[in-house]
């Protein structure tokens, strides 16, 4: 228009509007809005208070903005200690310990990987107990919904840069596009309440030890390195001077190269020595990580996913197809090797995918449960990883479209708020007892202990107490190693004074040495309004009892133990509610025991 038009300009928040007008003028002109909230409501991490949003809206003329935006104070405290450097969030003033996994792209088809799907996977993250999630350097920035989705749902997001695993140039004319790039994306998602984090890269510390030419001339490789990642610091905070960075995952911290693989005094670590070295789960309670923001273990497919690219001939772990499905080299031995080292080798190939999700649920549990216990010490935990990008044998909790793995109902018990975690003592195998509290209040916690014969008696080992503060783990006590009989599992349940409770068991040898017996469950599935309602009742015990449909869906609980006479009843919904009559005729509920049984 001409240059004596008015333009109106508008900013809106909190239903209160400051309206200007001014010449159109083709100069640049910045106008700043003052808004006084007089009793702001903050946004918080899940778990940790509300996620209270507030709505904004920018006219300048007639172009419209809206978002929408939260009020918290999100710091990242990495700080020199007697042990090395913390690393740690602290959100509006209290100190967070981050409980997630790790984003890959929802679908190999980018097309395929619509706002539904990302929020039936990011639902599951939150439904779990989650409060964190990565997206990986590996993959791509996220469209606008997921980081609204993780704004709704209180995930914080720990956001690389998309560099990963590999050499990069440090060209002036890559680097041009990389200021570009950052600058883009941090201006872009800078506004959202969820980014915690911004992490110059993935892995490219350990991708210079990994290819001959960079090993060969260390020092080239080094400084390109280090200029790509000033780059990209430099980028981002004159796009956001507040935001929170950390120069590479994992890092020990800024300008600091260590092997974050394997030295856990600092900073952020990987930890892949157990499933990449082939070391026993119990190796996990061998590191003591500040922030563990990567560690894996791989298991197959539910069934129900396998036959999606799979014919009734190829359903074996050796063949063709199923090996085309695996992508980490040596990855289905390691399965089923480590297999062999824990479990009385599976019956068919339907036990072999539950057990292999047993499996990498114990080993999870086994690194989740060890590194709670070390809170302050420790203060994250980001397991590898969430969801799938095609259906296949993975690390993910989630299947190829959203379905619940073991490692998912049970990560929903192992992240909860209020826990008691157990574990052997390395020198004498006494079994220590720790209560971790991640609420904002002291609780009170109460634990029963019991011996578990596989015949189904039960005998009281003791009774322990203590009060755990938000701040740190705290010692309930321990149970001396003779006290528990030889061939008893241990079976510990527990209740806090917020009213949580939980119940989990503890086996202190390999399962395969376990005379366990048959539990002879009674399974009774009725059709109840939208649900598959499933009642189980267990003879004898039944540990790690799982159920399965051939439905897309999900059940209230999963995975649970049962003591001898106990019952429990859990629901199946299905994603379609037209799919439930074949939900109910597809039911099979595994058990530990009779997942590899050969006799009658």
């Amino acid at each position: 228009g001409s240059g004596d038009e008015k333009i109106h300009y508008a900013v809106s928040l909190n239903a209160e509007t400051q309206e200007s007008e001014e010449d159109n003028n083709t100069e640049i002109q910045f106008h700043f809005a003052h808004f006084h909230i007089e009793k702001p409501r903050f946004w918080w991490s899940a778990g940790h208070g509300e996620q209270h949003l507030y709505d904004l809206e920018v006219r300048c003329g007639d172009q419209v903005e809206r978002r929408r935006i939260g009020l918290r104070k999100i710091e990242l405290i990495a700080e020199t200690d007697k042990v090395g450097r913390s690393f740690k969030f602290r959100v509006n003033g209290i100190d967070i310990f981050c409980k997630g996994a790790n984003w890959i792209p929802a679908d190999a088809l980018p097309q395929a990987a619509t706002r539904e799907l990302t929020e039936k996977l990011l639902r599951a993250a939150a439904d779990a107990n989650m409060n964190m999630i990565r997206v990986w350097g590996g993959g791509y920035y996220e469209k606008d919904f997921f980081y609204d989705l993780c704004d709704e749902l209180g995930l914080l997001v720990w956001q690389d840069f998309m560099f990963a695993c590999n050499l990069y140039p440090s060209t002036l004319e890559f680097l041009d596009e990389v200021r570009e790039e950052v600058d883009y994306q941090v201006r872009r998602l800078g506004h959202h309440p969820c980014l915690a984090l911004w992490c110059g890269d993935n892995e490219l510390i350990g991708a210079l030890t990994w290819f001959e030419e960079s090993r060969n001339d260390r020092d080239r490789y080094f400084v390109s390195y280090d200029r790509l990642n000033r780059t990209i610091e430099e980028s981002m905070r004159a796009a956001d001077e507040t935001a929170n960075w950390w120069p590479s995952s994992p890092s020990p911290g800024p300008l600091s190269f260590g092997d974050a693989w394997h030295d856990d005094r600092s900073g952020d670590m990987h930890f892949w020595s157990v499933w990449h070295e082939d070391r026993n789960f119990e190796h996990y309670r061998d590191v003591k990580p500040r922030f563990c923001s990567e560690f894996g273990f791989q298991s197959f497919p539910t069934l129900r996913i396998a036959r999606e690219f799979a014919e009734g001939e190829d359903l074996n772990i050796s063949s063709p197809v199923m090996e085309s499905h695996q992508k980490n080299a040596g990855g289905n031995a390691r399965i089923a090797e480590t297999m062999f080292r824990y479990f009385r080798f599976p019956m068919d190939f339907g036990n072999f995918c539950y057990l292999s999700q047993i499996q990498q649920g114990l080993a999870i549990k086994t690194a989740v449960d060890f590194w709670r216990s070390l809170k302050p010490h420790c203060m994250g935990t980001l397991y590898w990883q969430l969801n799938d990008t095609w259906p296949v044998a993975s690390w993910a909790s989630l299947d190829h479209g959203g379905t619940w793995k073991a490692l998912h109902y049970m990560a929903k018990r192992f992240y909860t708020p209020v826990t008691v975690v157990a574990y052997p003592e390395k020198e004498t195998g006494d079994i220590l007892f720790k209560g971790v509290n991640d609420t904002a209040n002291d609780v009170t916690i109460l634990a029963d202990v019991l011996s578990l014969s596989p015949e189904g008696q039960t005998t009281t080992l003791g009774a322990l107490q203590g009060i755990v503060t938000p701040s740190a783990a705290a010692d309930l006590g321990k149970i001396e190693a003779g006290k528990l009989r030889d061939g008893d599992i241990l079976v510990f349940s527990w209740k806090a004074s917020n009213g949580a409770t939980g119940r989990e068991h503890l086996a202190v040898q390999p399962y395969k040495t376990l005379k366990l017996q048959p539990p002879r469950l009674a399974v009774n599935a009725s059709l109840k309004d939208k649900n598959l309602e499933i009642r189980m009742t267990a003879e004898r015990p039944a540990i790690y009892v799982m159920a399965e449909t051939d439905v897309a869906g999900r059940f209230s609980g999963n995975v649970l133990d049962l003591l001898s006479g106990e019952s429990v009843t859990i629901t199946f919904t299905p994603d379609y509610p037209h799919d439930l009559p074949r939900a109910a005729a597809s039911l099979v509920v595994r058990d530990l025991y009779s997942s590899s049984t050969t006799g009658t």
